[in-house]
C-alpha cells in the first residue's frame, strides 16, 4: 500500500477505513481413531481458514451500519481486528484516524465493544461497583461519569439494577448493564457483536430504541451484527453483507431487498370468493390497476420477508 493512501486513511471523516485486509487461522487436524493417534502425533495435519480475503470498506462518522452475513463468515473477526484484539495477516486499519495495531490503548478510550455472549460486570458484585471500578481505571472525569450515569440510567431503565449483583440479573437486564457500563466514558464509536441475542420481546425493544436514540442525538457510530435481520433493518440505515470473507453486498435495505428480489404483493379478495394475488413493485400503478377490478372486498399486502430471501443467498453462497 502507498504511503499516500497510508496517510489519507488516518486524516479522514471516515470512523474506520479497512484497505484489503486479509485474516487467516490455522486449525489443527486430528482424529480420534486408534490408527491415526501415530500419525497425529509424529505428522499432525492442519488447513488454513481465510476468515477475511482482501476486505476493503469505510464506514463514515455518524453512521449505523449493520454487518451481517452467515455464521463463518467473517463478522466476530472483523470486530475484533477494528478493536486491536487481532490483527491482519496484511491490509491497513484505521479506526478514528488511528492505528488498532499501534495506536491501541489511544484507541479504546473513544471505543465502546459490547459481546452478546460476555459481560464485563463483576459477577459478584452490585451493578454500581463496576461502573465505579470502570470510572477509576479508564480515569473517567466525575462530571462526565455523573452525566453519563444519569443518563444511562434514565434511558435503560437500570435504576432498580444498580444495586442488584449481577450474578442475579436476568440476560436483558445484564445486557442493559453492560451496554451502560460501555456508554461510561462517552465512546464515539461503538461496536455490537448480536446485541439482541436471547432478548425477549420487551427487553429487545428497549435496547433498539436506545441505541436508535444514540445515534440520532449523540452522533455516535455505530456497528452492528445479528442475525435477526428485522432487527437491523430497523436500527441502521446501510448493510453491509460479508460471505466466504469478501464483501458481499454493501447498500441500503430498499437496494437489498431489490437485490434479492423480495417481491410485493397484494392480495384481492373478490365478492364472489375468488382471490387474486397481484405482483407489484409501483404503488401508483397497484392502484390504477385495482380501481379496474370489479366486486372487491378487501385487499391485503404481503412481502417476501427480507430474512427468508436472505436465507436463500447463504444458501447459495455455501
Amino acid at each position: 500500500m502507498s504511503k499516500k493512501v497510508q496517510t489519507d486513511m488516518y486524516h479522514t471523516d471516515s470512523a474506520v477505513s479497512i484497505r484489503g485486509v486479509t485474516k487467516t487461522f490455522t486449525q489443527w487436524q486430528r482424529s480420534n481413531t486408534a490408527g491415526n493417534v501415530l500419525r497425529n502425533l509424529l505428522k499432525p495435519e492442519k488447513r488454513t481458514i481465510t476468515a477475511l480475503n482482501d476486505v476493503s470498506f469505510d464506514i463514515k462518522r455518524g453512521e449505523f451500519l449493520a454487518y451481517a452475513g452467515p455464521n463463518g463468515a467473517g463478522k466476530s473477526t472483523t470486530m475484533k481486528l477494528l478493536s486491536g484484539m487481532l490483527l491482519p495477516n496484511d491490509g491497513e486499519i484505521a479506526v478514528l484516524s488511528m492505528s488498532p495495531q499501534k495506536q491501541r490503548r489511544a484507541l479504546m478510550s473513544r471505543l465502546g465493544i459490547l459481546f452478546g455472549n460476555r459481560t464485563e460486570l463483576w459477577w459478584d458484585h452490585p451493578v454500581i461497583q463496576s461502573f465505579e471500578w470502570k470510572k477509576i481505571v479508564w480515569d473517567i472525569p466525575d462530571d462526565l461519569y455523573r452525566k453519563n450515569l444519569a443518563m444511562v440510567t434514565e434511558l435503560l431503565d437500570i435504576g432498580d439494577l444498580l444495586k442488584t449483583f449481577a450474578r442475579e440479573l436476568s440476560l436483558g437486564q445484564r445486557m442493559r448493564a453492560d451496554l451502560a457500563m460501555m456508554l461510561l466514558h462517552s465512546p464515539e464509536l461503538i461496536l455490537l457483536d448480536e446485541p439482541t441475542l436471547g432478548l425477549d420481546v420487551m427487553a429487545k425493544r428497549q435496547m433498539i430504541g436506545f441505541l436508535k436514540q444514540l445515534n440520532a442525538q449523540e452522533g455516535t457510530t455505530i456497528v452492528v451484527t445479528s442475525h435477526d435481520m428485522d432487527d437491523l433493518e430497523e436500527m441502521a440505515r446501510r448493510i453491509l453483507l460479508i460471505s466466504n470473507g469478501k464483501v458481499a453486498f454493501d447498500g441500503s435495505f430498499a437496494a437489498l431487498r431489490d437485490e434479492l428480489g423480495c417481491t410485493k404483493r397484494a392480495i384481492v379478495n373478490f365478492s364472489d370468493r375468488t382471490r387474486r394475488e397481484i405482483a407489484y413493485d409501483d404503488t401508483n400503478k397497484l392502484l390504477r390497476e385495482l380501481s379496474e377490478l370489479d366486486g372487491i372486498v378487501d385487499v391485503g399486502f404481503t412481502q417476501t420477508s427480507l430474512e427468508e430471501g436472505l436465507a436463500n443467498l447463504f444458501a447459495r453462497w455455501r
